[in-house]
């Protein structure tokens, strides 16, 4: 038999069907749950959830993509604008092995390179857009944004700050 990766037959699966497992250790922070919301808002679910399925219960348990589950709860736009369904892609694997499927899918995210974010930065601010637009699309609050700036080392991203006055010139009188 040939091997058929499960994203090949993604369903729609009412929410109500769907639980939570009980081993997952990851968490996301609320700015990083806002931006979740935000990407789902604005592009809609891109990838399915991955959901064993319990045929007795009748119930399909998250194995990854909990917080993309959580922001359907948590939101009514969601909710409604998907109907109550959620995209699920389906695994029949074991206990053990859907364990260690979670935290394959949590560790594989990896984290940004933070010379690479920087270069975005650069790139955003060369097309035009503005330290106000970057924070809201990309979910970054402006000293994140300063510092990636301070990276690039260029001093263009820094044509339109206005600096406070730190301290002055003193005259000879005054010293």
């Amino acid at each position: 038999m040939t091997f058929v990766s499960p994203v090949y037959n993604v369903i729609s699966v009412p929410i109500e069907k769907i639980e939570p497992n009980t081993y997952n250790p990851n968490a996301v922070a609320p700015p990083e749950m806002k931006l979740l919301y935000d990407s789902i808002k604005e592009d809609g679910y891109t990838m399915p959830i991955v959901c064993y399925h319990d045929k007795e219960k009748d119930t399909y348990v998250i194995v990854d993509g909990f917080h993309r589950y959580r922001i359907m709860l948590d939101y009514p736009d969601i909710y409604e604008r998907e109907k109550g369904r959620m995209p699920v892609s389906v695994i029949d694997k074991p206990m053990d092995c859907r364990m260690a499927s979670t935290i394959r899918h949590n560790r594989a995210r990896g984290s940004h390179d933070v010379d690479l974010m920087s270069n975005i930065i650069k790139e955003l601010h060369e097309l035009g857009r503005s330290d106000a637009w970057i924070s809201k699309h990309l979910g970054m609050d402006k000293d994140e944004i300063l510092r990636l700036k301070q990276i690039t080392g260029l001093t263009a991203l820094f044509r339109d700050v206005n600096f406070g006055k730190a301290w002055r010139v003193m005259d000879d009188e005054e010293s």
